[in-house]
């Protein structure tokens, strides 16, 4: 298996991989995400919000415009577009790292990329091949998630008959299609999808088994921050509450070789993540 270098670049933007995990800054730019709907949906405290990651030790801004929590309903990419685009040219000149946009559709992608966005994040793993071929084109990294079913069914009695070798096979083929795309495999990383039609038993196993991720020859990225299974384990039903669960399933990510942790507790989490790189052996 190839070695990913610690230095992971593109046209406008770079990672720096060389200590280890690094930190994604999620900044929700909508009324209704679980866990900070409405915090940042004014432009003006979305962008302090993300001039304040970066300071805070986040590697890259995570952009999203549309709820995908468990029974979200789907927002029009020109809704999208209206939220996030003002929000990321006002960022990417005031930041020096890479922003992301956490979308899955092409539209809003396009919009994101030509306002200064360099990262796709993409729940439905590129499902649609104009953003693939969008990504190949412009030579940008892409994040491919696992979901079972869409966020408005994905937490109807989600089954799997082995959720760790059903998810990594989703992925390899969505990653093998991004390749074939003319994406690079170094700049393909794979999202197990914490809670993404995934029961608390099914999280825990991919949580469990994330080396057969890192394994396969990808970096990985994981979110676990402030999700809902959290509150099974802690009793903390406020999203906001699940600071030290969070911490602890982003400290187990790192040192399992995780590549990125996407937080919404920057601060914090970055000292998670820079104690347990240096406890990783």
């Amino acid at each position: 298996m190839t070695k990913n270098s610690d230095i992971l670049a593109w046209p406008g933007g770079k990672l720096d991989f060389s200590a280890g995990c690094i930190v994604m800054g999620i900044l929700n730019i909508t009324p209704d995400s679980f866990s900070d709907g409405g915090d940042f949906l004014a432009p003006q405290k979305a962008i302090a919000r993300g001039i304040q990651m970066a300071a805070h030790g986040a590697a890259i801004i995570d952009i999203g415009a549309e709820s995908t929590r468990p029974g979200s309903k789907p927002v029009h990419p020109q809704e999208q577009i209206k939220r996030a685009i003002p929000v990321i040219e006002k960022l990417a000149a005031k930041i020096k790292i890479p922003i992301s946009i956490d979308s899955k559709d092409y539209d809003v992608v396009k919009a994101a990329l030509d306002a200064g966005a360099s990262i796709i994040n993409d729940i439905t793993a590129l499902s649609d091949e104009r953003t693939a071929m969008l990504a190949a084109e412009k030579k940008l990294p892409v994040i491919l998630m696992h979901m079972q079913n869409s966020p408005a069914t994905m937490q109807i009695e989600p089954e799997y008959k082995d959720v760790v070798k059903e998810v990594l096979d989703y992925l390899l083929k969505r990653a093998s299609a991004a390749q074939k795309a003319g994406i690079e495999k170094e700049k393909i990383f794979i999202d197990p999808g914490i809670g993404f039609g995934k029961t608390l038993r099914h999280n825990l196993a991919l949580l469990q088994n994330l080396n057969v991720f890192v394994n396969s020859g990808y970096r990985v990225l994981l979110g676990t921050s402030r999700k809902k299974f959290l509150a099974a384990l802690t009793g903390k039903e406020s999203p906001k509450d699940r600071i030290f669960g969070t911490a602890a399933a982003v400290a187990h990510a790192v040192l399992m070789g995780v590549s990125i942790v996407r937080v919404h507790d920057v601060a914090e989490m970055t000292d998670v993540v820079k104690v347990a790189n240096k406890l990783r052996t």
